[in-house]
């Protein structure tokens, strides 16, 4: 029976370590190091990958996270829309009513504002609709957002994203280790009453 125990204990010791050295490989050894002797280079998987990973995260933002035809959209329709002719008409309007001469009578002055501001409504909202869409889409075509992010997530130190990624998946990581104990455990457990049975 104390067999059992301990085979059971150290079966799920071996497999909870095993699987925390797996998690601490992620990112450790940070630098390559090399084994003495054997001349084996140990790296932890994402710093040694990391130039691969930032140009897939970078691609994959770029082509399907983030389009330029989803950015115009959202910046020219609906609440963004109306803003944005405001905005530009408000401009416009401040611009022409400081430009009218005050000699000319109140009453005039805003018949003119008036209609420059009807016209101008109108102007503002086919621009908006039918120029300012292309423009920004346009622009935005010259914006290399992969490689944006690519230069981005090879500008941070390794021991930030090791954080950052700690702080997210924490728990997820915690149960892949206990998971590796729970195994080891009926690892252990099975193989030692395969040796009682064969006693």
């Amino acid at each position: 029976m104390i067999d059992i125990i301990i085979m059971t204990a150290v079966g799920a010791l071996i497999g909870w370590f095993t699987n925390y050295l797996a998690v601490k490989m992620l990112f450790r050894p940070i630098r390559p190091w090399r084994v003495p002797l054997i001349g084996l280079e140990l790296q932890g998987l994402i710093p040694k990958r990391r130039a691969e990973i930032a140009v897939s995260i970078g691609t994959t933002v770029a082509e399907q996270l983030i389009s330029a035809k989803d950015m115009v959209s959202r910046l020219i329709q609906g609440e963004n829309r109306q803003e944005l002719i405001r905005t530009i008409r408000a401009r416009i309007m401040s611009a022409i009513e400081d430009r009218i001469p005050s000699i000319i009578p109140s009453g005039i002055k805003q018949a003119i504002l008036g209609r420059v501001r009807d016209i101008m409504t109108q102007e503002v909202e086919n621009f908006v609709d039918n120029s300012m869409g292309e423009m920004i889409e346009q622009s935005m075509q010259k914006i290399d957002i992969s490689n944006m992010v690519e230069e981005r997530i090879n500008s941070l130190e390794m021991e930030e994203v090791e954080r950052l990624t700690l702080e997210i998946a924490s728990r997820e990581l915690k149960y892949i280790e206990l998971l590796g104990g729970v195994l080891g455990a009926v690892i252990g457990l099975v193989q030692s009453l395969f040796l009682l049975i064969m006693k």
